[in-house]
């Protein structure tokens, strides 16, 4: 298994694929707009689906009271807050 530095269209992607968002592309993600309540209408359910995922891909653990709306407000928000405990992914 190889790894790689973990970046921004990385993460998209993993959006992308967990909450199926067909037809959407991470160029299409601005890093900043917003996931849930704009253009993807995403909810509380969504977050814990990316919540499940994030752990699994990226051998990381997402605690309860990291789950502050502001830290998955978007895309960019997301990886800020995931960036202290994660240098790279595993390439499978």
């Amino acid at each position: 298994m190889q790894t790689q530095p973990f970046t921004l269209p990385d993460l998209k992607r993993i959006i992308i694929e967990t909450l199926k968002l067909d037809g959407v592309t991470p160029e299409m993600i601005e890093d900043e707009e917003p996931l849930f309540g704009g253009r993807f209408g995403l909810d509380s359910i969504d977050a814990l689906e990316l919540v499940v995922a994030l752990e699994k891909r990226l051998g990381v653990r997402i605690r309860a009271h990291e789950l502050d709306p502001s830290a998955f407000s978007s895309a960019g928000a997301m990886l800020r807050s995931l960036e202290p405990r994660l240098i790279t992914m595993r390439v499978e």
